[in-house]
């Protein structure tokens, strides 16, 4: 292999790693590929011969590097974590001033930051970068989220942009801000994956025990919803998933599939730092809250056994175009109280950390590519777009409208859902997130009061300026 024949490199002959090697190739890039097997790395040229002339496999790190031009752009598609310090220790001593270091997996953005501040000085260069979009997404187009200095995004810009999905001809990347910027943000983009998904179970669980329908009908009313407000990627897959038979049974493919569902950590990850942020994103707790008892299953096949003889109320939902109309809203408010918990985070974060997050941006760059684009992110792109600070997409005039006319749905199957025994925990959270904000007087001053009384915590008073303490009777 020639010195210096390669545009950029790849570490990592995993699933994401080697579609996104082969995405690289195939928009005109040479590419060099290494694994910590080598063997993986020279596979994925013989395996894809149209692509051989731009993939330049290594049987060592040294040879990978000579391999790059430069300046060197490396990424890194290992395992989020120690393995990804390991890479980085692994190839520092063979680098050179300019050369930029990539880590592309799902990392925890405390680690981005970390490891930006660890080649500071140094004369590298460190990218941390979301990629969204799954296995089809890096092979063909991913949504990309790019977090580090501004002065380095142009050495990677001329490939990613190549690379990324298109909404319209625009590529779905930017530069979103130093250091963990990047990675934070895709980590809010998967909590609010798992709030959408969730309650689009939620919605299947209605249809399938309160209203009893098959799932090649469940799967044809999805269909109608992805052709209106609901329009997006998971309404599109969720009609493909219950449309499907089990070529071994003939059932539905739906209902041979265990009711586990697991997580890499990233949709947990959202939550702890929205707590931390003191953002409420009680929809994506609930969802994250949801896949753990998932998990359970024996225990809850045992609970079930327990809890038999307790009698839930008669559904009150109804297989009609009524019905399914109210289902339809209900899911579209939810959504929207979802999304705006997600930008809260956002928003909180980019404060916290000086980012100044273009959420606007971020609304456009995850419309193709990543798993929760739709047709609705054109609505939050406009309201951050229209040059009016947007203090909560619940405050956003495009929204406010449309939460109100469709809450009475949303509040009608929270409702129904209860009296009928169906769990629907992120739908009765997004209510209750709303019902909350949208109060202009809460009850956490009974709050502080107790705390006032058991710690002296103290308190503010609507008549004065300042903390105060009251002296509160003995108990």
């Amino acid at each position: 292999m020639a010195d210096g024949q390669a545009d950029i490199g790849v570490i990592g002959m995993g699933t994401m790693g080697a579609n996104l090697a082969l995405n690289i190739a195939e928009k005109g890039f040479k590419v060099a590929v290494q694994n910590r097997t080598p063997a993986k790395a020279f596979a994925l040229k013989d395996d894809n011969p149209e692509l051989a002339d731009n993939i330049l496999p290594a049987e060592t790190l040294e040879d990978f590097v000579k391999s790059l031009n430069t300046p060197r752009r490396v990424i890194f598609m290992v395992p989020a974590g120690q393995p990804v310090d390991d890479e980085m220790d692994k190839i520092r001593p063979l680098l050179e001033d300019g050369d930029v270091m990539i880590d592309a997996g799902n990392a925890d953005f405390n680690d981005t930051v970390r490891r930006a501040k660890t080649v500071e000085g140094t004369g590298l260069k460190f990218i941390g970068m979301g990629v969204s979009g799954g296995e089809l997404g890096a092979r063909h187009g991913p949504s990309i989220m790019v977090g580090g200095d501004k002065d380095t995004y142009p050495l990677v810009e001329p490939v990613l942009t190549k690379i990324a999905a298109r909404f319209h001809d625009a590529p779905c990347v930017a530069w979103l801000g130093t250091d963990g910027a990047g990675h934070f943000v895709k980590t809010i983009h998967n909590g609010i994956e798992y709030a959408d998904m969730q309650m689009i179970a939620e919605i299947y669980g209605v249809m399938r025990d309160g209203l009893k329908l098959e799932p090649a009908k469940m799967a044809a009313i999805f269909r109608d919803w992805n052709s209106r407000e609901l329009s997006s990627y998971l309404i599109e897959i969720t009609a493909v998933n219950l449309d499907e038979t089990d070529p071994q049974t003939g059932k539905p493919m739906v209902e041979v599939i265990i009711d586990e569902a697991g997580q890499k950590g990233t949709g947990r990850w959202a939550v702890i730092e929205a707590q931390k942020l003191g953002v409420g994103a009680t929809t994506l707790e609930a969802a994250v809250a949801a896949r753990g008892l998932s998990s359970r299953r024996e225990e809850r096949e045992h609970a079930a056994g327990l809890y038999a003889g307790v009698e839930a109320g008669q559904s009150q939902f109804f297989a009609d175009e009524a019905g399914f109309s109210e289902l339809e809203s209900a899911l579209v408010t939810a959504k929207i109280i979802a999304y705006a918990q997600g930008y809260a985070a956002m928003a909180a974060a980019s404060d916290e950390n000086g980012w100044d997050l273009p959420l606007g941006t971020i609304a456009e760059i995850w419309r193709a590519g990543c798993i929760i684009r739709s047709h609705f992110l054109d609505d939050i792109a406009k309201a951050y777009d229209k040059g009016q600070k947007v203090v909560n997409i619940l405050q956003a005039p495009d929204f406010v409208g449309r939460v109100a006319k469709g809450q009475s749905a949303l509040r009608r199957v929270v409702a129904k859902a209860a009296l009928a025994g169906i769990p629907v925990p992120a739908l009765s959270a997004a209510l209750a997130y709303f019902d909350d904000y949208r109060r202009a007087r809460g009850t956490a001053n009974l709050t502080q009061a107790q705390r006032d009384l058991f710690g002296a915590h103290t308190f503010r008073r609507f008549d004065a300026d300042g903390a105060v303490h009251h002296k509160w009777p003995a108990v």
